[in-house]
């Protein structure tokens, strides 16, 4: 096969952020965006959230079968967070790289270190910050959907996460959803015109 003729793979995108940082928000932005982006949708053992539909925004399953999908390596990368499990589909992921399309991931920074290893010239890693931890005390109390202990508590796993913000290629303080938004975008189109195809390796 000539160099011309091989098809290069696609990108992974890899979206970070601590809890309450906008990211699903950011994220949905971008797949209305014709960016041309395929979305993973990753499998959880947690029940539905009010107005989530099964098989499009997660897919819901038992602890039992989630297991069972690990044994049976079908993970890209999975993590429990708050008492549940989170998984990225390895097959579906795989088939979309090697036909050439950019996928967004939305996961952990866990995650995120391990599908920078398994596709180190595919990954783009791209991390979340809030504007400081009091603005993103604020925007979780303001949800009222957590407890305040649970507050504390994703407060204290976020300075976790954040500690990881070196490792990831960009960052993108999310102040104001606009502006962080058109720097996102920016960074997707900027990295999706250069491909880690054949000519790479």
């Amino acid at each position: 096969m000539t160099k011309a003729a091989a098809k290069h793979k696609g990108k992974v995108f890899v979206i970070s952020a601590p809890s309450g940082c906008g990211k699903t928000t950011l994220c949905k932005k971008l797949l209305d965006d014709n960016l041309k982006l395929a979305r993973s949708i990753s499998v959880t053992t947690r029940s539905a959230r009010k107005g989530e539909k099964k098989g499009v925004d997660y897919r819901f399953v038992s602890p039992a079968e989630f297991i069972a999908m690990i044994d049976k390596k079908e993970f890209l990368e999975y993590e429990e967070n708050f008492g549940y499990l989170y998984g990225t589909p390895k097959k579906f992921v795989e088939d979309l790289l090697n036909s050439g399309k950019n996928v967004l991931l939305s996961i952990d920074v866990k995650g995120a270190m391990n599908v920078r290893k398994l596709y180190p010239k595919e990954s783009v890693l791209i991390f979340i910050l809030p504007p400081s931890i009091e603005a993103l005390k604020k925007r979780l109390e303001s949800r009222s959907s957590d407890a305040a202990h649970s507050i504390l508590n994703r407060l204290k796993i976020s300075r976790k996460e954040i500690a990881y913000k070196n490792r990831y290629d960009y960052t993108v303080v999310n102040d104001r959803l606009d502006t962080a938004y058109k720097k996102l975008k920016n960074i997707i189109i900027s990295e999706g015109e250069r491909y880690a195809g054949p000519a790479d390796r």
